[in-house]
């Protein structure tokens, strides 16, 4: 994202902030300096004024549109955008016999900027891609650090909000709550302006913004206390096997402004941490989840997020896995390193065959039950372990009943 001059401001007042701040040239983009650096890939493709197909993955408010718009200015050509979403064959259709037309008449080339281009179907993929060129480059844009936005913020202060004064706390309440997305703040900044101007005052303090963005911020603190206070309180309310609770938090985040993929990752971490092996359909549910929600976007996506914590809320709970592994973790941090016993190790020669690799090794699958009662498949000299200890909960009541009575044909095995 970045800043136009400030006449701008004067000279179209009733545009929105974003729209006016936008830059003018590849110099006045905030961010992305791994892109539009000096050498950097972009900036070199802008130097060379050499067109090719390219993709711009990252999130929203970082400046995908707003490098396409330079684009086409730097290579003198026409601009059409389209959104995936909700445009369909017709539309790409359209487009391209535009393109076409304008080069036929004016020898003048045509970028086709497609937003959300992932959420095509099978008919519009098949509509497109004829005119894509056979190699993509793919830029990854990120995220604004906070010292970015840091001067977004007080540019765009200097060209709009000259006569408010904003103090530290309310600046960096602003910036925290933007979460890298420069659109979100100079989209706020315009609430906050025309709330001053309603209210009559010049300055801006926190209270005067949890006043004004109350339906916005629900005191809502992406990277503060209240963050993780909150994340804390759904994950215990999943493991707690409270599904209203559950959901209460899951909604107070995401209405709060949340990242619901983030959400996404912690319900995949509650499956793993908190169900694991007593349900392993929780993990399923918890990636698809996320996957819906990539796919649909928002508010679609977020009923697929409501569903897999009511499942993670109700599912059998068990930490043995999470357990297991840290104990697991632990231990080989502690110990010598120990090798491979010789009938596990792998014999792809002859000599290590000779060497008798692999010779006692036992097919599992041609013993009784396949399974070769009294092997072992630890190192030689490994103490005694049992870092698995499964619940009597979920599948892991059947799972340890298996277990019991694999340790018992161990037995049996070990005593002849």
């Amino acid at each position: 994202m970045s800043l136009a001059s400030s006449d701008l401001f004067e000279a179209k007042p009733h545009a929105p902030l974003a729209e006016l701040l936008r830059p003018q040239t590849l110099d006045e983009v905030i961010g992305q300096a791994h892109l539009v650096g000096p050498g950097k890939p972009l900036r070199l493709a802008f130097e060379s004024k050499t067109p090719h197909s390219m993709i711009f993955w990252g999130p929203p408010g970082v400046g995908k549109t707003t490098l396409a718009r330079l684009m086409a200015d730097s290579f003198d050509a026409e601009f059409i955008a389209l959104s995936a979403v909700f445009s369909g064959v017709k539309d790409i259709r359209e487009a391209m016999q535009q393109a076409e037309l304008t080069l036929a008449q004016s020898g003048r080339r045509t970028i086709l900027f497609v937003d959300e281009v992932h959420r095509f179907n099978k008919a519009q993929q098949d509509a497109f891609l004829p005119y894509v060129l056979s190699r993509a480059a793919v830029y990854v844009l990120k995220s604004l650090a906070e010292d970015e936005l840091a001067l977004l913020f007080e540019r765009a202060r200097a060209s709009a909000f000259a006569d408010v004064e904003f103090d530290t706390d309310a600046r960096d309440r602003l910036i925290g709550y933007a979460d890298g997305d420069a659109r979100k703040l100079l989209n706020v900044l315009e609430t906050i302006k025309t709330a001053a101007a309603t209210a009559g005052t010049r300055k801006v303090d926190a209270t005067f913004l949890e006043a004004a963005l109350a339906s916005d911020l629900r005191r809502f603190d992406k990277g503060g206390d209240a963050f993780y206070d909150q994340i804390s309180a759904l994950h215990k309310s999943v493991r707690g096997s409270n599904p209203d609770a559950a959901l209460y938090w899951l909604v107070r985040m995401l209405d709060g402004g949340a990242d619901p993929l983030y959400m996404g990752r912690r319900i995949v971490r509650m499956a793993s941490e908190d169900i694991g092996l007593a349900d392993p359909r929780a993990l399923e549910i918890a990636l698809a989840a996320c996957a819906t929600y990539e796919r649909l976007g928002s508010p679609e996506g977020e009923l697929a997020l409501a569903n897999a914590v009511l499942y993670m809320a109700v599912a059998p709970k068990s930490n043995a896995a999470y357990v297991a592994y840290n104990a697991a973790r632990a231990f080989v941090a502690r110990d010598k390193s120990r090798p491979v016993p010789e009938h596990l190790r792998n014999a792809p020669t002859k000599l290590m065959k000779e060497l008798g690799y692999g010779r006692e090794y036992r097919y599992a699958h041609d013993e009784p039950e396949a399974y070769a009662a009294g092997e072992t498949y630890l190192p030689d000299g490994m103490p005694q372990i049992a870092w698995y200890k499964p619940t009597p909960r979920g599948l892991e009541a059947k799972i340890s009943d298996k277990l019991a009575h694999l340790r018992e044909l161990d037995r049996k095995a070990k005593s002849k």
